[in-house]
């Protein structure tokens, strides 16, 4: 066999995903604080697309290693006082924002009305909740909550006729503290400082906020969950898919 050959054919045996690769600086979250919890939404189906959307190929967090690092430090920092960061959303292929503009602009079904009770799918984009060109596909946002260190259990128990905004009780399942709305909630309750929270709620927050904030974090105030690291350098924005981690 010539050397062409066993190079073509190597091309040949190499996937998609193993051709592209994260960037060097890009680290999985578990490899470097573990004790963060991880519910990677949408490596899934419980999400406002209803899908898993493409390019989460494992749930799995992945971030630019100033931002793992600053969370690890957030971490530490939460630990005395009994609590935990627990991640939803992290890197996020751009693929994976492109697949929901294309859910904006499909047919309404109903099925995930739980995630926006009161707005038009379609004005999604336009009134900020969604972002054509997101701080995720950097590997410096990350979407978390606060989860106390040993749970009691998920709270909530949703029915079709739910919101995202509603009573905790009549939500979606969650471990996490009371922050208000569920994750991903497009509802003005979500709003950081929204005056529409109890003041337990407004508390969750704020022990969110000032712990992120401490250490690089800056909140997107429309999301009480979406945090951005402002440490290094430009960021630029990704394709590469999520792929398993290796042990």
């Amino acid at each position: 066999m010539t050397r062409f050959s066993i190079i073509a054919a190597a091309l040949l045996l190499t996937t998609p995903a193993q051709a592209q690769r994260l960037p060097s600086d890009f680290v999985y979250l578990r490899d470097v604080e573990p004790s963060i919890a991880q519910d990677m939404r949408y490596a899934g189906s419980d999400n406002f697309t209803g899908r898993p959307l493409p390019g989460y190929d494992a749930p799995e967090c992945v971030l630019r290693v100033d931002a793992a690092l600053a969370l690890k430090r957030v971490q530490a920092a939460l630990a005395p006082d009994g609590f935990s960061l627990k991640v939803y959303d992290c890197y996020r292929p751009d693929r994976a924002v492109r697949a929901m503009a294309r859910w904006s602009r499909s047919p309404e079904d109903g099925a995930t009305r739980y995630f926006y009770p009161d707005a038009d799918k379609r004005t999604l984009f336009a009134a900020g909740w969604i972002s054509p060109r997101s701080a995720h596909s950097s590997g410096i946002a990350v979407d978390l909550t606060l989860v106390p260190k040993r749970p009691a259990g998920s709270t909530g128990n949703a029915t079709a006729q739910s919101r995202c905004d509603g009573p905790p009780a009549q939500r979606r399942p969650d471990t996490s503290l009371d922050m208000g709305t569920s994750y991903d909630c497009f509802s003005v309750k979500s709003f950081t400082r929204s005056k529409e929270i109890g003041t337990e709620q407004h508390g969750n927050r704020e022990r969110l906020r000032s712990a992120m904030s401490r250490y690089g974090f800056k909140n997107y105030v429309r999301e009480w969950w979406h945090y951005t690291y402002s440490g290094g350098a430009n960021p630029q924005a990704y394709d590469v898919p999520i792929a398993p981690r290796v042990r």
